[in-house]
């Protein structure tokens, strides 16, 4: 392989969707989605397929797939990742944020492998904890610079040729396959169920055990289709600037979320949790009330404060010591059908430490467990009736150059079977009210919901 990674500029076009329906229906397809053009938040989209290593971790173990090798291994998910992606951590890279390495998710339960944690909740998922490929070659749109780039390794001449040729002309949006929802969108928690579990949550509170826990509902639909058309729905409905579109054999994770996890760049380190909710209104007068509700919160503001002192603590474990900063704290940050309260944590990754173990030290995001992390998630596994998977864990890249960018999986639907399921809760603190909470369960459930019953209505998307 060469030193320097292979770079050809390919046309822009300002919607990637289009670019990605090119190999959306290839196993392994990968799209991390800034939301443009229906969300100016993000600025890069990156795709890929054809990896050629992928990492699938069940229990404990992980299976390696290499050309038609197969090889199983036991040892920490974070470490085999890691071994993988240090054959490139020596060559030199472009100034683009993905120049190659892994994509793919963590989910929520991964966290069994670096926690000793209770086995109560019932386990309906039944998908892999981690599923992540290596890609030799992605393509990255820039959309402030409208630039589109493929960039590649270890490519021989005849491929590279035939994917700039095969990127190069973009087709018409390919709408012709559907997705639709058959019967309900069912709770696993109804009203009572959920009161009960605050209840429990309270008295967690009242005797010491914890500060906060987060309590979330698991929705789900029987459904029949091609998930990326309801993807293509998504996107338009709820643009987010950490969105994701993830073809994998076994699932597919269609992503919405607004909220980063870990950015690591050039040893620069990111994290912005998001803590506080208000529905947008349609009015601006109105909408503006909420903003201003939500700024100056004590209780949205003492329950933001807990989860940045949490990652705070998590960061310094893999930072530099005295890096970890908190440059901003209480910024409202509006989306499609909701403000968050977001506060945003720095650092400097400590000599040695690898993008994987910034990024193990801090997982699962403490923004959806609860403080402290682990009787919070000891509380989660008792109250909460399903397992989460997905939901929780994190979306995103690893580069062979040591970057990353990664979400938090809220928003976030995943399709398996002829099911489709999400997620939505909110953190219980002290003085909450649970008529609140139960209700912004319903506000961040929102554009899911609305999408879900978009497609039970017709089946045409």
């Amino acid at each position: 392989m060469p030193d320097l990674p292979l770079i050809a500029n390919l046309p822009y076009y300002p919607d990637s969707a289009a670019l990605f329906s090119i190999v959306a229906q290839q196993p392994w397809a990968v799209f991390l989605d800034s939301g443009f053009p229906f969300s100016d938040q993000g600025r890069y989209d990156i795709l890929a397929c054809d990896p050629s290593v992928t990492l699938v971790t069940k229990g404990n173990s992980t299976q390696i797939t290499r050309n038609d090798s197969i090889n199983h291994s036991t040892e920490d998910p974070f470490d085999l990742l890691k071994q993988e992606l240090s054959q490139f951590s020596s060559l030199n890279q472009s100034d683009l944020p993905f120049n190659g390495g892994a994509i793919g998710y963590f989910s929520y339960d991964l966290s069994r492998r670096l926690e000793k944690l209770p086995c109560i909740a019932f386990d309906a998922e039944a998908i892999p904890e981690m599923v992540v490929g290596i890609y030799n070659w992605a393509i990255v749109v820039d959309h402030h610079k409208l630039q589109s780039f493929l960039i590649g390794r270890g490519c021989d001449e005849r491929r590279w040729q035939g994917l700039i040729e095969l990127f190069s002309q973009l087709p018409a949006l390919d709408k012709s396959q559907t997705f639709s929802v058959v019967g309900d969108v069912v709770s696993n928690m109804d009203k009572t169920g959920y009161t009960q579990a605050y209840q429990k949550i309270k008295h967690y509170l009242k005797e010491g055990d914890c500060y906060q826990v987060n309590l979330s509902q698991r929705f789900v639909a029987e459904c029949s289709g091609n998930p990326w058309a309801a993807y293509l729905l998504l996107r338009e409905m709820n643009a987010a600037p950490f969105s994701a579109y993830l073809n994998f054999p076994e699932v597919q994770v269609l992503s919405s979320s607004p909220e980063r996890f870990l950015k690591l760049v050039n040893g620069q380190v990111e994290t912005k949790p998001i803590k506080g909710t208000r529905p947008r209104k349609a009015y601006p007068a109105s909408d503006w009330h909420q903003i201003d509700q939500l700024r100056y919160s004590p209780k949205d503001r003492a329950e933001n404060l807990m989860i940045v002192d949490l990652l705070r603590n998590d960061l310094s474990k893999a930072c530099k010591i005295g890096s970890v900063k908190v440059p901003s704290l209480f910024a409202v940050e509006s989306y499609a059908t909701v403000h968050h309260l977001v506060s945003t944590i720095t650092g400097v990754l400590d000599k040695g430490k690898h993008a994987l173990d910034l990024l193990r030290s801090c997982f699962p995001g403490g923004s959806i467990t609860g403080a402290p992390k682990i009787r919070a998630m000891e509380i989660i596994e008792e109250l909460e009736p399903n397992r989460r998977g997905v939901y929780c864990g994190s979306i995103g890249y690893i580069g062979f150059d040591g970057n990353m960018d990664s979400n938090i999986a809220i928003r976030t639907l995943v399709h398996s079977g002829n099911t489709i399921r999400f997620w939505a809760g909110g953190g219980i603190v002290n003085d909450s009210d649970p008529e609140q909470e139960y209700q912004e369960c319903f506000d961040k459930a929102a554009a899911l919901l609305k999408l879900l019953n978009k497609l039970s209505v017709d089946g045409r998307h």
